[in-house]
């Protein structure tokens, strides 16, 4: 069955950028788009609340709203709707940060073609398709809201399938509670459950809202990045040490929470593809590396 045309809603208030985003999405595909404008958010809410729509294209940055609250009172009316936010070249680290509050992607304006621009709407709809899947799936974990271990395999295998597809690493990264059990003993289930809740919580601050993260049961942590290379596993290790430091210290009332990493990437251009329990295996095998030298280091001081 043929699909009909995407109808886009384009948010955006400099007129030369609106015409040249048409012409780059007429130029790019051979699919039909009808698109529609708006030059403030107000309009753009307007839309989105009368009319029904495949995707947005949002400028954070318009005269009635800026920055990151653009995003959030569109996502307050349209959460059902995926976004590609827009940015300028000074705007990149604002449009980061939209991609960890829930857009799917962003694109710098001067800097994209027409094959982008497309190709960025299809796997924006794809994700966004797959989140609200899992919604509706109810494979939530119910005490920390993250995904549960079958929400996990689900979106898992499809992220894998996308970066076999297209050629882009990915990073498993495998969370352990440290001392879930003395936590448990000395300070009783509740204390204990407010870790784990506090622990999603610190992932949540850490990872993009477009990654998937989950709790597998008991004490494990687990989660999927797409569209990086190896190169993300230190950073990506050193802001959650980072994070979990400053909860400790925001949080002096409760128990400090400690984490064992471990993690594993994946680079289908180069490798076998490998299964979601592969990368599991991988990534708890190299937590508990990790746990042991924190032992060792820890029985030495």
């Amino acid at each position: 069955m043929t699909e009909g045309p995407l109808n886009i809603l384009l948010v955006e208030d400099n007129p030369g950028d609106a015409s040249l985003i048409r012409e780059l999405l007429a130029d790019g595909s051979t699919k039909a788009f009808i698109i529609s404008t708006a030059d403030r958010l107000a309009h753009g809410l307007e839309q989105i609340a009368d009319q029904s729509f495949d995707l947005v294209l949002l400028d954070l940055f318009l005269p009635d709203s800026t920055g990151l609250d653009t995003l959030r009172r569109f996502q307050e009316t349209g959460p059902d709707v995926p976004v590609i936010v827009l940015t300028g070249l000074n705007d990149e680290a604002s449009a980061i940060q939209a991609v960890r509050d829930g857009a799917q992607d962003y694109l710098v304006k001067g800097q994209i073609d027409g094959q982008q621009i497309v190709r960025a709407i299809r796997y924006a709809r794809e994700r966004h398709r797959m989140v609200l899947q899992i919604r509706d799936l109810s494979l939530v974990d119910e005490l920390t809201g993250l995904h549960n271990r079958r929400g996990f395999a689900v979106l898992a295998r499809e992220v894998v399938k996308r970066a076999a597809r297209t050629g882009t690493g990915l990073v498993v990264t495998f969370v352990d509670l440290d001392g879930m059990k003395r936590i448990n003993d000395h300070f009783g289930h509740e204390v204990g459950d407010r870790a784990l809740i506090r622990t999603a919580r610190v992932l949540r601050s850490v990872f993009r809202a477009s990654d998937v993260i989950a709790r597998l049961g008991g004490d494990e942590f687990i989660a999927m990045t797409d569209g990086v290379d190896r190169a993300a596993v230190e950073p990506l290790r050193r802001r959650l040490t980072s994070a979990v430091e400053d909860h400790n210290r925001q949080a002096a009332a409760e128990p400090p929470l400690a984490l064992s990493l471990g993690f594993a990437h994946h680079n289908p251009t180069t490798e076998t593809v490998k299964s979601v329990a592969d990368l599991i295996a991988e990534a708890d095998e190299a937590m508990y590396v990790d746990k042991d030298s924190r032992r060792t280091k820890a029985a030495q001081q």
